[in-house]
C-alpha cells in the first residue's frame, strides 16, 4: 500500500461523514466531500492542501486550476477565489489535508535556511504534485490523530515544522518566500490585507493606507490587483460580506442584524450588494448553504 492509500486508509476510518473538520491537531484540518459541488465565492488563507482522493477546480483571477490526488496546492495571502470539488462520490470521496500556514514559523525556518532568494514574478496561489518527503509528513501528521494528546502535543509540532521547510524547500517554496519577506511587494501587500481584515467594519481611506504602509497610492492599487485580482475597496466589500454570511450561518443573527454588526448603514444596500456577490438574497443563499 502506498503512503497516499495509508493516509487516505487512516481518514477514511477517523472521518466516516462528509464534512470540514478541525482536528484535534491546531492547524490541522481534514476535508471530505461525497458529491461534487457547484462553483462557489470563497476565501483561502495562508495554506497547503494534499488531496489524497478526487479533485477540485480552483479560479483564480483569469487562470484555472483542477488538482487531483497526489497533488498539492500552496495559498500564501488571504485571497478570494472561486472553487468547487469537481469529482467526488459516496465510495470515493474527494479527500484532502490541510494545514495552514504559520507565518512566525516561515520566518523562523527562512532565517535558519541557507538560502532565501526567490522569484520576483511569483504568484500567491499554485499547485504541483506531491514529492514522496511531504507525502510522508502528512502521513506521519494523520497517524497522530488517534494518538494520546501527549503524543500530539510534542510530536503534532515538530511534523507541522518539517512540513512548512518541506514547502518553503520545494517547488512552490517561492509563494511562501515572497508574501513572508519584509519590504517586497508581496509583503506590503500582505500587510495591508491584515490591516483591512482587522478593520474591515471602519470606512478607510485607501490612499492613507498606501502611504502608511511607504507605497505610493499608484503603486498600491496595481499591487494589490495583482496579488489579489481585485481592488482594495472591492476586497474589503467582500470581507464584510463573508463575514455577514458567516454570521448568518451561525443561526444567531438575520440578514439586517448582520448587515449592521460589519459595518453597513442600510440593511437594504446589504442585501443588494449580498445578492450581486453570491447570486441570491441573504435569506435564500444562508437556507441553500445549510443543505449541504
Amino acid at each position: 500500500m502506498d503512503k497516499i492509500e495509508q493516509i487516505k486508509e487512516k481518514i477514511i476510518k477517523l472521518y466516516q461523514e462528509p464534512g470540514y473538520y478541525n482536528t484535534s491537531i491546531k492547524g490541522f484540518k481534514v476535508s471530505k466531500r461525497d458529491e461534487p459541488t457547484e462553483l462557489k465565492k470563497c476565501f483561502y488563507t495562508p495554506l497547503a492542501i494534499l488531496l489524497l482522493q478526487g479533485s477540485k477546480q480552483t479560479i483564480f483571477g483569469d487562470r484555472e486550476f483542477t488538482f487531483g490526488a497526489g497533488q498539492y496546492m500552496v495559498c500564501s495571502v488571504d485571497i478570494p477565489l472561486m472553487s468547487r470539488i469537481k469529482n467526488a462520490t459516496k465510495e470515493k470521496p474527494c479527500i484532502g489535508l490541510v494545514v495552514e500556514l504559520d507565518s512566525y514559523l516561515i520566518s523562523q525556518l527562512m532565517t535558519e535556511m541557507n538560502t532565501i532568494e526567490y522569484k520576483e514574478n511569483s504568484t500567491c496561489f499554485a499547485g504541483a504534485d506531491a514529492d514522496d518527503d511531504l507525502i510522508n509528513a502528512f502521513l506521519r501528521l494523520a497517524e497522530l490523530l488517534d494518538q494520546p494528546e501527549d503524543k500530539q502535543k510534542i510530536l503534532a509540532p515538530m511534523i507541522i515544522k518539517e512540513i512548512h521547510y518541506l514547502l518553503l524547500s520545494g517547488s512552490l517554496g517561492d509563494l511562501i518566500k515572497a508574501a513572508n519577506t519584509k519590504g517586497n511587494q508581496y509583503n506590503q501587500i500582505a500587510n495591508a490585507i491584515n490591516l483591512l481584515k482587522e478593520n474591515y467594519k471602519e470606512k478607510i481611506n485607501m490612499d492613507e493606507l498606501a502611504k502608511s504602509l511607504n507605497i505610493a497610492p499608484s503603486s498600491f492599487y496595481r499591487y494589490f490587483k495583482q496579488v489579489t485580482t481585485i481592488s482594495p475597496l472591492q476586497y474589503q466589500k467582500q470581507l464584510k460580506l463573508y463575514e455577514a454570511q458567516r454570521l448568518m450561518l451561525s443561526g444567531e443573527h438575520n440578514a439586517e442584524s448582520a448587515s449592521y454588526l460589519v459595518g453597513y448603514e442600510s440593511p437594504t444596500q446589504f442585501s443588494r450588494e449580498y445578492k450581486k456577490m453570491f447570486g441570491n438574497p441573504p435569506k435564500t443563499d444562508i437556507k441553500n448553504l445549510a443543505k449541504v
